[in-house]
């Protein structure tokens, strides 16, 4: 079985634990390749030599059939792997070497653990719905495929306005800070953050959640993903931009868009001992009695 190793450079690794990571991937005998920013600090940390047949770039590239992609990092690290692999059908693994975590769920300390389900090939998957984004981009992305969201969002002090559709039914117009487009998998992320629902990550649904509506009667709305969603921008004294997860694009000021269910489906690998629930229960402190 192949490892594909994405970490990011900035994220605070341990020494030991990346000598643990290593070491117990050469025992249980996996190939492993490794991302080309991240192998010079494995390198310096670890004192291991990764041979240039083992970095990879831009892009993941042809992997065996068996392959695993494992980032190491937190959940904007799993995210940019996510977007390295350009929709090929590897599973993904996030250890957590961050803070919250909803995707990166694995504790570092679990590494043992985790290759152990692997090599025994006990470790489940989970598909977890794409987003898949069209219009009017001022530079075309190289993916226009989101995990988590797509955002329209004002930059400067001025207001945006959103027409929002749903197969060509309106919805309304947001005027505020922009529009959030999410699958159940980013519904714990920035849409969480403003108001919207929390969803099981199974659903089959997109929820729109505006950002700072200036009209307070305005609430997210859950609708099918089999639902298309167009957004047209208007915003006369701001210069608007979207993200698609983690990555940033500048557009017009009379810019729009459609949002739809890709095709293309991730599969994030997910040890048994670890639910969606519980990650939620213990990320959100539910539960925690504050009385006292």
């Amino acid at each position: 079985m192949k490892i594909v190793l994405f970490s990011r450079p900035q994220v605070a690794h341990d020494a030991g634990e990346l000598r643990r990571l290593f070491d117990g991937m050469e025992a249980f005998g996996f190939d492993c390749a490794v991302n080309e920013e991240f192998a010079p600090v494995v390198e310096r940390l670890t004192g291991r030599q990764i041979a240039p047949q083992c970095r990879y770039g831009g892009r993941v590239g042809e992997q065996p059939a068996d392959a695993l992609m494992l980032c190491y990092g937190g959940d904007g690290t799993l995210l940019e792997g996510v977007h390295r692999l350009g929709g090929a059908p590897i599973p993904v693994l996030g250890v957590n070497a961050g803070h919250l975590g909803f995707l990166a769920s694995v504790p570092a300390g679990g590494v043992e653990h985790l290759l152990g389900e692997l090599r025994d090939g006990t470790l489940r998957t989970e598909a977890r719905t794409l987003l898949d984004v069209r219009g009017s981009f001022a530079e075309q992305p190289e993916s226009t495929l989101c995990l988590n969201e797509f955002t329209i969002q004002r930059h400067g002090a001025g207001l945006i306005s959103v027409e929002t559709y749903v197969d060509d039914q309106m919805v309304a117009t947001y005027h505020g800070d922009g529009v959030i487009v999410s699958t159940p998998t980013g519904s714990t992320a920035y849409s969480l953050s403003a108001g919207g629902p929390v969803v099981a990550p199974t659903c089959s649904c997109m929820v729109i959640t505006p950002i700072a509506p200036h009209n307070l009667t305005m609430r997210p709305v859950v609708i099918p993903d089999t639902g298309r969603v167009t957004l047209r921008v208007r915003a006369r004294h701001s210069d608007p931009f979207v993200t698609l997860d983690n990555r940033t694009c500048a557009v017009s000021p009379e810019a729009s868009f459609t949002v739809e269910r890709a095709e293309q489906k991730i599969f994030l690998a997910v040890p048994h001992n670890i639910s969606f629930y519980d990650t939620l229960r213990n990320k959100m402190m539910w539960g925690i009695d504050i009385r006292s």
